[in-house]
């Protein structure tokens, strides 16, 4: 008994003295952030923790202000996909007619339905998608080094390839609420839901259709991610070594080069932005059934309704929004990364 009391004694002191460590440890910190800021700052950063944090809390603040910027070109390219629905004719909008529309049934800003949701896309899967990546690439870098190599392109594609599939499928349900906003105002006025936030947009699809609801168009979304980042990987690569001998200065090099991976971004992810856009957006008729089974039917019936050529609907919509948001996204993450190594 007396040495049970005895351990139990000692455990208490060890406890004591930890918490007085760590008490004048905080005191510490504190004194020092008082008096000297930055070098507080700098050793918080500098901590295994934050580390590793980075990556992704500089990713997804890149990805947020690129798509601040990005939003109204985004709403107009959901809005093209979305016309005509299930006719082979129908109607043929341009990026000019639709904006009007927008405008005329509201206002400018109408142009930013669906920030909210946009916003917490990018906090999710951008932060996902860069972070991963980086992550990936550092595991893969410390490797290669010690096998006396450098990173192969092929491992390049792999880390981007994983990193956007993963990251889709995280940002999921951000994406849906993003087209149930953005479509919204496509309904007759008395249909509309009328969301007031991406939380007001997800809760009320939880509670009518359930929560596997917010992973509608999961597969398409996930592909469209893995072809967008073997787009961008892919192409980008190719183009700057071809451009490397040409007389365009290093930064007109990546520019020019980001432009073409932006093309071929565009090109290889569109048709399944399409379907993910078709699906996420769909809800149930009068009889109970949804227009589209999954990602393999929506395809058939579009092909079969509406023609092939109606995947590229509001392809340079797309491109316009694909290259610069991409860009952005990089050219801040650079910055931030600059600033916080």
């Amino acid at each position: 008994m007396s040495s049970t009391v005895d351990q139990a004694k000692a455990k208490a002191d060890q406890a004591t003295v930890v918490a007085k460590e760590a008490a004048a440890k905080t005191q510490e910190l504190a004194q020092t952030a008082k008096e000297d800021p930055k070098a507080a700052a700098q050793g918080f950063i500098h901590t295994p923790f934050m580390r590793a944090a980075l990556p992704f809390i500089n990713g997804g603040t890149a990805g947020m202000v690129a798509t601040s910027c990005i939003q109204p070109i985004d709403m107009i390219k959901v809005r093209l996909q979305l016309a005509g629905e299930g006719t082979a004719g129908g109607p043929k909008p341009t990026p000019i007619s639709v904006t009007r529309e927008v405008i005329a049934q509201g206002k400018v800003l109408d142009l930013y339905t669906g920030l909210s949701a946009g916003l917490l896309r990018q906090a999710v899967y951008t932060t996902a998608r860069l972070g991963f990546f980086d992550t990936f690439m550092k595991t893969l870098g410390a490797r290669a080094e010690k096998n006396g190599r450098k990173i192969t392109f092929y491992e390049r594609a792999g880390s981007g390839l994983t990193a956007g599939g993963l990251a889709a499928m995280v940002g999921n349900p951000a994406d849906l609420a993003l087209i149930r906003m953005q479509s919204d105002g496509l309904k007759p006025k008395g249909e509309r839901a009328n969301y007031k936030s991406v939380v007001d947009a997800l809760s009320r699809i939880a509670k009518s259709e359930g929560i596997g609801a917010w992973w509608a168009g999961a597969y398409p979304t996930v592909v469209r991610a893995m072809a967008l980042n073997f787009g961008q990987l892919a192409f980008f690569s190719e183009a700057k070594s071809q451009l490397t001998d040409t007389s365009l200065s290093p930064r007109m090099q990546t520019l020019s080069a980001s432009a073409i991976a932006g093309f071929f971004a565009s090109f290889f992810s569109l048709p399944f932005d399409f379907v993910k856009t078709r699906l996420q957006k769909q809800s149930r008729g009068a009889d109970g059934k949804l227009p589209y089974n999954g990602m393999v039917d929506c395809f058939q019936k579009v092909i079969r309704n509406e023609g092939p050529l109606r995947f590229y609907r509001g392809f340079s919509t797309y491109y316009v929004r694909i290259a610069p948001h991409a860009m952005i996204t990089l050219i801040v993450a650079d910055y931030l990364g600059f600033i916080t190594k």
